[in-house]
């Protein structure tokens, strides 16, 4: 029904749009998969951290008797009063027991002392004149207790991921899932979701394929999946059909750590890109690197350690996400955190490799990069051969996904296919803005058709209605080729 307006002026109405813009999803949530060989199985209750010396006593205060309390898993606060004052200064000291699963870790953060004289010293001491009549100590710090095989953890960050999982020190010699999420947030990574198999080695991972890559399912947030040095094949094979199937995310395999030991071969085999990469595996809807990168273990130490790169590829994709675009290849880019690699790969020995679709990570200048954007499979796979070209894909194919469910249920009619070539068209031309699409103008960058043409009344009856579209996504510039001749100079 009008409005009825009685005075002469100008009104302003606000209308309800026929469409939302279309908004596009994200690309680098990770999903990540460690196998680890029966961890220390959790307390019943968690570990009291408060100890005297090597006697275990509990504080108790010197009026009652009582003892001070313990951690409940979040807060202790125990009090202290009327502390009396001998001629040796009186000290209290907050402390953690041994590192372990399920105990809170001996960190300096969380010990302190603190120390009541009779008379105020120089220096930040408590004297006891000037004391209240009683006061509070707070540890404030979390004990972490080992998440249950199987169960999936959303991680925005490491110390996230040490309160589900633990550290380095809990995770010991099986530490390939702690070091894959520390490389994913230090490399560019935000948000991954974690979750642990029972398994041993690199190639046993039933509770993977069971278990876990189910529940994976459920979370459409995820686009990138990583099980960091798990190589078994068919493990790997299972990994790249979820990710097929799925049709919205991407895996990064890990290749084998030892060319001698896990496959017999040398790096200068002619079999190394077949028996690297075998034809099972090859897909476009994943990526393997090789070789493994070396890191401090745990980060920090002296010590060093060879793993998976998985981890940290993701969170070089996250970053070029971020910094450039999902069309932009995630090659050419440093791997933070990499010291050293397992092998040396030289300009020949990618050769035999790149062709494969097996990406190298390379020193060059004393620069650990990632020197290859192939998907498995690399010059078989076509048009699909590049990473980036298959993530636009699927970035634009999520993105009108869920950017055009408002046409669900609408009248399929004439009004309809209008509405959706606007809505489609805006977003694709956002998308061309941002350097994905190959072409000086929108409409050499992409099409969009939704007439009667492609909705005549055979697929109108059973309610369909069809939009086609057509993108020229840009490829890396993988070689790159100068041709330099001798010149004369410019005749007169």
């Amino acid at each position: 029904m009008a409005t009825t307006y009685l005075a002469p002026g100008v009104y302003v109405e606000e209308v309800k749009s026929d469409s939302s813009p279309i908004a596009g999803v994200g690309t680098s949530t990770a999903g990540f998969i460690g196998l680890i060989e029966n961890p220390d199985p959790p307390p019943e209750e968690p570990p009291d951290p408060l100890h005297v010396g090597d006697d275990n006593r509990y504080y108790t205060t010197k009026i009652t008797g009582e003892k001070v309390g313990s951690a409940d898993g979040k807060r202790t606060e125990f009090k202290l009063s009327n502390y009396p004052v001998w001629d040796d200064p009186a000290q209290f000291t907050v402390t953690a027991p041994s590192p372990g699963v399920g105990t809170i870790d001996n960190r300096d953060d969380i010990k302190q002392s603190f120390l009541v004289f009779d008379e105020a010293p120089d220096g930040p001491k408590i004297a006891n004149n000037d004391a209240p009549a009683d006061f509070v100590i707070t540890v404030d710090y979390k004990i972490g207790r080992f998440t249950p095989a199987n169960e999936v953890k959303l991680c925005t960050n490491y110390r996230e991921f040490t309160n589900f999982f633990g550290s380095f020190s809990s995770l010991k010699s099986q530490n390939a899932l702690a070091h894959a999420v520390y490389g994913f947030f230090n490399n560019g990574g935000r948000r991954c979701y974690v979750a642990w198999a029972n398994g041993k080695g690199t190639q046993d991972g039933t509770d993977i394929v069971e278990s876990i890559l189910p529940k994976f399912e459920d979370i459409d947030e995820i686009a990138l999946v990583a099980a960091p040095g798990v190589t078994g094949e068919s493990v790997q094979g299972e990994i790249r059909t979820h990710c097929e199937k799925m049709g919205d995310r991407f895996a990064i395999l890990d290749s084998v750590e030892d060319l001698q030991k896990d496959l017999q071969i040398d790096l200068s085999s002619p079999e190394l890109a077949e028996k690297l990469l075998p034809s099972s595996l090859k897909s476009d809807y994943g990526a393997i690197y090789f070789p493994w990168i070396q890191v401090s273990d745990p980060p920090g130490s002296n010590n060093m350690t060879y793993i998976g790169p998985s981890g940290h590829i993701a969170g070089i994709y996250a970053r070029v996400d971020t910094e450039r675009g999902v069309h932009k290849a995630p090659a050419n880019e440093t791997v933070l955190g990499a010291l050293g690699l397992k092998y040396r790969v030289s300009k020949i020995d990618q050769e035999g490799l790149n062709p494969d679709g097996i990406n190298c990570i390379r020193n060059i200048n004393n620069n650990i990069l990632v020197w290859g954007a192939r998907t498995m499979g690399g010059d078989a796979n076509g048009e699909w051969k590049y990473i980036n070209v298959r993530r636009v894909m699927i970035y634009l194919r999520e993105s009108i996904e869920e950017g055009t469910r408002w046409v669900v249920f609408e009248p399929n009619a004439p009004d309809l296919w209008a509405a959706i070539r606007r809505n489609v068209t805006d977003f694709l031309t956002t998308v061309w803005r941002t350097g994905a699409l190959f072409g000086d103008t929108p409409e050499k960058a992409f099409y969009v058709k939704c007439d009667e043409e492609t909705n005549p009344p055979e697929l109108r009856d059973i309610g369909q209605v069809v939009t086609e579209i057509g993108v020229a996504v840009v490829r890396p510039a993988e070689f790159v080729i100068f041709r330099i001749s001798q010149w004369s100079g410019p005749t007169s």
